[in-house]
């Protein structure tokens, strides 16, 4: 379906990348087609941010990797894979939606932890050949199931990684292999004729401040070094995204530039993966919303919407900020200070606390901004509210990438029987 309207600009210049926002005969006619709540993702800007992140970093031995734990919408991957971009997986479900949306074993990185039997074997045999692992114990297991393996079955040129654990680096984690072990995990692919040859170094979550990055890069690349087959350098993920539009900004070029007068002089030219996670994906997307309700407690406007907290769990989960905008014009010239709400009675389903918003009206538009990192993702079923649909918009035509819910995903893979009373009673299942 094709849609003659534009986008505009808004008020985030200050963002790294050019932002852009809906206009309100867009937001309508998506929302009359594919009903309400609706997640939209904007193509062209996905691919904007690609391409300013990939040209930031000049060093000539560098794959990206999608973390599609941030989105795993087949739509969305393909166009990371479009853009020559590998994925980082976190977990065999990531592996698994990256090969159902066409990248190669190769092109994937698993950098997860606490994996059981049946799972590292699943992702030796799928046939990711690059894996950072983060004990010892799963460094073990790992060589012990590769050897148990048939050789049609191994993946080809593994490649063996620790992720890094050093606390005045990655700070206080549970994930990751201390410098000390370093000995041990050498020790322990040796004796199965493997090789340690990557270090994943990961920052943290969401971190704007270049220099966090850029500062540790030396004593990063010492370490590295400690690993006498060292072949790779996994450098980050843990980058931000500015969602206070006027706050810092992660530079990019920067980052490349750094990273290249460090990798250059050495001896050897390691490889380098870099995983931007939320930075290359949470601003293409908005989350659309209807005003079901208004009330005023005082002069305070609480505004409830047909969404909820399950459908984007960050502000409720991690306190995050997500900036709202109104879609139709202002009912005053005013703004008030305005709660967002969603559509049921958790104490904590908020969307938005103390908005800046103009007066609202039911049925009016409410625009949520840079959901595109763990925001479906991290969707629900709380409260048993269906998720909504998801529709990508490129080159001003929009088509549906994820259906709509409704009532019957609830039951599904439930067991149970139904009493004559109950199978008889007319109920609905559509939402």
């Amino acid at each position: 379906m094709t849609t003659s309207h534009s986008w505009e600009q808004i008020d985030h210049e200050s963002s790294a990348f050019p932002s852009q926002s809906l206009s309100p005969a867009l937001a309508q006619e998506l929302l009359s087609t594919y009903g309400s709540p609706l997640y939209l993702y904007d193509g062209d800007r996905l691919r904007h941010t690609i391409q300013h992140i990939t040209q930031a970093v000049p060093y000539p031995h560098t794959q990206f990797c999608f973390a599609s734990v941030t989105n795993g919408n087949l739509s969305l991957l393909q166009i990371f894979r479009e853009a020559q971009w590998g994925l980082h997986a976190n977990t065999p479900g990531d592996i698994y939606l990256g090969l159902q949306s066409g990248f190669q074993p190769q092109a994937i990185v698993y950098s997860g932890s606490n994996l059981n039997r049946e799972e590292m074997a699943q992702v030796l045999t799928w046939g990711v050949s690059t894996l950072n692992l983060d004990s010892l114990a799963q460094l073990q297991l790992c060589c012990e199931i590769y050897q148990s393996l048939p050789s049609s079955a191994k993946p080809a040129n593994l490649r063996l990684g620790l992720r890094l654990n050093e606390p005045t680096l990655t700070g206080d984690s549970r994930i990751g292999v201390r410098p000390q072990e370093f000995p041990a995990a050498i020790s322990l692919a040796q004796s199965a004729n493997l090789k340690l040859s990557g270090l994943h170094f990961y920052r943290g979550t969401g971190t704007n401040a270049t220099r966090a990055f850029t500062q540790v890069m030396d004593t990063v690349l010492t370490l590295a070094q400690q690993l006498p087959d060292w072949e790779y350098l996994d450098f980050g993920g843990g980058f931000g995204y500015p969602y206070h539009h006027e706050g810092a900004a992660f530079d990019w070029h920067e980052f490349g530039q750094a990273l290249m007068e460090r990798l250059q002089p050495l001896e050897r030219s390691p490889k380098l993966v870099i995983e931007p996670g939320r930075a290359a994906i949470a601003g293409c997307a908005t989350l659309l919303t209807t005003v079901v309700s208004v009330k005023w407690q005082d002069q305070q406007q609480i505004v409830g919407t047909d969404t909820t907290v399950a459908n984007l769990s960050i502000p409720s989960v991690h306190g995050g900020y997500r900036k709202i905008i109104a879609m139709d014009s202002p009912h005053s010239d005013a703004v008030y200070a305005t709660d967002v709400c969603g559509n049921t009675t958790y104490s904590r389903d908020y969307l938005g606390r103390h908005c800046q918003l103009p007066k609202l009206a039911i049925g009016d538009r409410l625009a949520i901004l840079d959901v595109g990192a763990y925001g479906y993702a991290m969707s629900s079923h709380f409260l048993h509210r269906p998720r909504p649909a998801e529709v990508l918009l490129e080159q001003q035509q929009h088509r549906l990438i994820r259906r709509r819910e409704d009532y019957q995903v609830l039951l599904a893979n439930q067991v149970f029987e139904l009493n004559d009373a109950i199978a008889s009673y007319p109920v609905s299942l559509k939402s």
